[in-house]
């Protein structure tokens, strides 16, 4: 099937990779010269574990190309899957100026059929209104539009395209149904459903999965908040709800927040539609104020222990992406921890794995950065933990203790065990837990 995904970036790079790999014929356009001359490359501007070879595959086979010439890509094609950005306004709306820019491209190329994917995460109703616009500009009805919203996480996001739990397809029509349950067949084989609902219902479940599961992760924050002020452990409170199976384990991990370009936009864009529509949504609200205060703890924390002596201090931090396996610090929990810590006077110096150009376009030169994570602790006063990257897990402990001027961590996502910290020699704060102290 020939193909025209719009848009490059994280959604519309992943989705046309991995549509090019079951064998149809994909052109990927976007805009931006500078991402397309780096596609045909074979490099990708993005970090996604097994993206850039894959992508180098299906381009020498010749079934995934890429263009600046959009209208070309739409007249070409049969499905157009638009995969542009969706980002805030100020106000929490999602800004769809560039959904509504395609689809007048769109009715302006119109010419046979045409199937039109909304893969970009848009709200209730956004389908209608490319329907219009196509219609506007094509004076033409020979065309569907479907919601198929992606649920690829960063990190993992080539195995949920194509091993996905459920794919969901919001239409009405018949005909782009079967044409859709045909594009998607091959990634179902494991009988995983393919789900077909009304538009607006589909545009709103994209909303609703990751409002519920930021609301999680901020409502397990807020109950070790409670924990550490009344002398529980969230660790053994979360083991004991966790094996109730109507609540479940996954996102029940305290820490410093969650970030991303999902969660965070997604949740205010969910509290406007409700606002809209006069149905205020204030768990959303409390959801949204829960995570920003949590990506302060760490720097209450560590006001807490310096007390006034912050001035001057120079702080190590491991971890400046939002989660691993991915160099996105869009909303991280980082910048606001950097940022916190700046103000008080601490120097910081920051490592991490992958996302270290991401910091730097951020920070430049307001921090130091390492070239490995033990570099970043020489002559440091304390380690503040925030990505729980793998190699940090199991780090040279005793090494720690020798390049830090103070045995300090303070552990924002919990990878430690406050025990084995105390018998180690370190003061250890954690997130919901005890903090210990060898010297005590």
């Amino acid at each position: 099937m020939n193909i025209g995904v719009i848009g490059v970036g994280y959604v519309g790079l992943v989705a046309g990779t991995c549509l090019a790999e079951s064998g149809n014929d994909v052109i990927a356009a976007d805009m931006d010269e500078g991402k397309i001359a780096l596609l045909k490359q074979n490099r990708i501007p993005i970090y996604e574990p097994g993206l850039e070879e894959l992508i180098a595959r299906n381009a020498k086979e010749g079934r995934l190309k890429f263009t600046t010439d959009i209208d070309q890509a739409i007249r070409d094609s049969e499905v157009i899957f638009i995969a542009v950005g969706t980002p805030s306004n100020e106000d929490g709306s999602a800004d769809l100026s560039a959904v509504y820019e395609v689809a007048r491209r769109i009715g302006k190329n119109l010419a046979g059929y045409k199937l039109i994917v909304d893969k970009s995460t848009v709200p209730v109703g956004t389908g209608d209104q490319v329907e219009e616009l196509i219609k506007a500009e094509s004076h033409s009805t020979n065309f569907d539009v479907v919601s198929n919203p992606e649920f690829m996480k960063e990190g993992t996001a080539l195995d949920d395209f194509m091993k996905p739990d459920r794919v969901i397809i919001g239409t009405g029509s018949d005909l782009a149904y079967e044409v859709m349950h045909r594009i998607y067949e091959p990634y179902v084989r494991t009988e995983n459903p393919i789900i077909r609902m009304d538009r607006r219902s589909a545009e709103m479940t994209k909303y609703v999965a990751n409002s519920m599961l930021a609301t999680k992760i901020s409502f397990i924050n807020e109950m070790a908040n409670i924990c550490e002020n009344v002398g529980a452990d969230i660790d053994a409170v979360r083991r004991g709800i966790g094996f109730d199976r109507r609540i479940g384990f996954q996102f029940l991990f305290p820490g410093v927040g969650y970030g991303g370009s999902c969660f965070p936009k997604d949740v205010d864009a969910l509290s406007r539609t409700a606002d809209q529509s006069g149905a205020h949504a204030k768990i959303l609200k409390a959801v949204q104020e829960v995570n920003l205060r949590q990506k302060r703890k760490m720097v209450d924390k560590v006001k807490k222990h310096y007390g006034k002596h912050l001035s001057g201090l120079a702080i190590a931090l491991w971890g400046l992406s939002f989660k691993p396996k991915t160099d996105d610090m869009r909303e991280a929990p980082a910048i606001e921890i950097i940022n916190g810590l700046m103000e008080l006077g601490v120097k910081v110096r920051a490592y991490d794995p992958v996302a270290m150009d991401q910091a730097k376009k951020i920070f430049g030169d307001k921090i130091e950065y390492g070239d490995n994570p033990y570099q970043t602790l020489e002559k440091a006063n304390g380690l503040v933990i925030v990505t729980e990257w793998n190699e940090f897990r199991r780090p040279n402990f005793q090494k720690i203790r020798q390049l830090l001027l103070e045995p300090v961590i303070f552990d924002g996502r919990n990878i430690y065990e406050p025990k084995d910290m105390a018998k180690l020699g370190f003061v250890y704060y954690s997130i919901g837990r005890p903090t210990v102290n060898a010297s005590k």
